[in-house]
């Protein structure tokens, strides 16, 4: 009988706890749903055509499909061809990784650097300097531009004042040559780097309570690099957090510039990344279990490098 009522009173306390629970999560929709039916249409939208997708194209990596038959179950074969029989992927991994090393860092940092220089003008001055180094991520003629300026013969603006300074005897096919692809395409997209990160390290700087810079003086801070190690990037977590998310997926993200500059595919897949790879499997050759293990990788390595900077970000000034 003792047992039996321990064992009545041990589901009464987790029943109550149950209720409890329920009860909560009764009074928290409804003392917030106005919020939740302004979010409700974004958050339609992001599951539809963000979390599904993710999902489906998670499935169907374990799948071989050509969108003209039934897709039919293959297990791990699409990962095994990937990272053992697939040289060209193997190649745009490459070339993607020492992108997004060289990239990611260095235009995180010029984002914020510039960010900082520029919130130090007057109002006037630094409404006109943002928009003049955010206006390349948006223009359209870019890439027009850069390739005049890389054009492999004497009329492109490159060699030609390389060649009229005296440091080459013939022009150098940039865009042509393996050797330099990559370089030129790291280059562009350092160049059209500032751009909504920017933007958000501009709001930021704006954000930040002056009285803690008064309040840091008093402390001990002496120069401008222990205010900014000790107040101003504490103060900016969120943007810092903001602004390496979407650093992040623009490096690991770019097809664009590759296959504006380069061609595609590139000589030698010399440019060759893992979405142009992917844009190959998915868009022409409709191999499209293949084409989301591509996919899955991607995702995997995009979300494991945002955890492990935000990681990071959360410990500075800490």
């Amino acid at each position: 009988m003792s047992i039996q009522a321990g064992e009545q009173t041990v589901d009464k306390v987790i029943h109550s706890k149950k209720e409890t629970r329920l009860s909560k999560l009764k009074r928290e929709l409804k003392r917030g749903k106005h919020y939740y039916i302004l979010m409700a249409p974004y958050m339609i939208i992001f599951t539809c055509f963000t979390i599904i997708p993710v999902v489906i194209s998670f499935v169907l990596s374990f799948f071989s499909f050509n969108m003209l038959e039934l897709p039919s179950f293959v297990g791990w074969e699409n990962y095994a061809r990937l990272f053992l029989s697939d040289d060209v992927f193997m190649t745009s991994l490459k070339n993607t990784l020492i992108f997004a090393i060289i990239t990611g860092p260095v235009s995180y940092v010029a984002c914020f650097l510039f960010a900082w220089i520029i919130n130090e003008l007057s109002p006037k001055v630094r409404a006109f300097m943002t928009v003049i180094f955010y206006a390349p991520s948006i223009s359209g003629n870019v890439f027009f531009i850069w390739l005049i300026i890389f054009s492999g013969d004497t009329y492109g603006y490159l060699n030609g004042f390389l060649m009229q300074t005296g440091f080459l005897l013939e022009p150098i096919q940039w865009l042509r040559d393996e050797q330099y692809i990559l370089g030129v395409v790291i280059l562009v997209q350092l160049w059209l780097s500032l751009g909504t990160a920017f933007l958000a390290f501009i709001a930021g700087l704006q954000t930040i309570d002056k009285s803690l810079i008064e309040a840091g003086a008093v402390d001990g801070i002496k120069n401008r690099w222990q205010e900014l190690w000790f107040i101003t990037l504490p103060s900016m977590k969120p943007q810092l957090l903001f602004g390496a998310v979407l650093q992040i997926t623009m490096a690991f993200a770019v097809a664009d510039i590759s296959m504006a500059l380069a061609g595609f595919p590139s000589v030698n897949y010399a440019a060759h990344t893992v979405v142009t790879h992917l844009i190959d499997y998915g868009t022409i050759r409709f191999e499209m279990g293949y084409a989301s293990a591509i996919a899955t990788v991607l995702f995997i390595i995009m979300v494991s490098t945002n955890l492990l900077v935000q990681k990071v970000l959360r410990r500075v000034g800490t």
